[in-house]
């Protein structure tokens, strides 16, 4: 290893990450890019500021044979924030990387197998977490984040903070859902997180200064789904679509929603429309309908 590279890629590192978190990124979107340029650096030895087009394209054509869109496409905008922050060049755009354009509608819980999926949770602090973020409507980490202030029991709503763009919101509270909170508040009693971490078992979570592990919460659901047997493809935030889904089928109104799972675009609400079986049959029974009204005769045909 070229010694003089590796400490000029050092410097490099730490002015990409100062930059990272200077621009108020998300903790996930700067641990990506971050992630991105140590692989590409190591690819390279560590020598990052003369790279070619041509040893570029071979590093992301290899990187695809490994891994999937979207790693490529965050070490691409990795990538793109070195050189327009740290090295200060002008950006030349890779046109051959282009993920395939696919849209899969998501894979969603019935009410019945939320039902299940909750009641076969074993552990008591997974079993509250699963339920509360589809009771609600949470992506894995605004559940996760969770602490004792956000909870407005007077109100009845529940304060979502630094989501998704960085932004705030207000969901409704379920009292159901309350009730469970204070239930599962009064067996860890930690003093600001709901779900603190289980290092030190439930007794002693007060004492804890992290929330539950990311990886330990999707173990856990990936465990539960394979014992029911579900022939679905379905993850924490599958909790989120069925809520969303089943909202929707109860006729839920599609902008209140949208303020709800704080999406910024209603299209990006709209697309539940395609999950629900009653908006499916509507739209067969209007159909039908209308091409029922017309009269098609088999006379003066050749």
């Amino acid at each position: 290893m070229n010694h003089s590279a590796q400490t000029k890629f050092d410097t490099y590192y730490r002015q990409h990450c100062k930059h990272l978190e200077l621009k108020g990124l998300r903790p996930k979107t700067i641990e990506a890019y971050a992630r991105g340029i140590r692989r590409i650096a190591a690819y390279f030895n560590h020598r990052l500021d003369d790279l070619t087009y041509d040893e570029l394209l071979d590093f992301f054509h290899q990187l695809k044979q490994n891994a999937s869109w979207s790693t490529v496409k965050l070490d691409l905008y990795g990538l793109k924030f070195f050189y327009t922050h740290v090295l200060q060049k002008e950006w030349h755009n890779i046109p051959v990387i282009r993920s395939p354009k696919v849209k899969r509608i998501p894979d969603i819980l019935s009410i019945d197998e939320v039902n299940q999926l909750v009641g076969a949770t074993r552990k008591l602090s997974y079993r509250v977490f699963f339920f509360t973020i589809y009771s609600m409507g949470l992506r894995l980490s605004e559940g996760l984040q969770l602490q004792v202030g956000d909870i407005d029991a007077k109100t009845q709503r529940v304060h979502i903070r630094k989501s998704k763009g960085n932004k705030d919101r207000l969901v409704p509270l379920p009292v159901h859902t309350l009730h469970l909170l204070r239930r599962f508040w009064l067996v860890h009693k930690h003093p600001v997180l709901i779900f603190p971490n289980r290092k030190r078992g439930l007794k002693n979570a007060h004492l804890t200064q992290s929330h539950l592990e990311r990886g330990g919460v999707q173990s856990a659901m990936k465990k539960v789904v394979t014992e029911l047997n579900f022939k679905k493809n379905i993850s924490c935030h599958s909790l989120r679509h069925s809520y969303a889904t089943h909202l929707l089928e109860a006729g839920v109104d599609i902008l209140e929603l949208q303020k709800i799972l704080g999406h910024v675009s209603i299209l990006t609400t709209a697309k539940y429309t395609h999950l629900t079986t009653h908006t499916s049959q509507r739209a067969e029974r209007t159909i039908n309908q209308i091409m029922d009204s017309f009269q098609i005769t088999w006379g003066n045909v050749q």
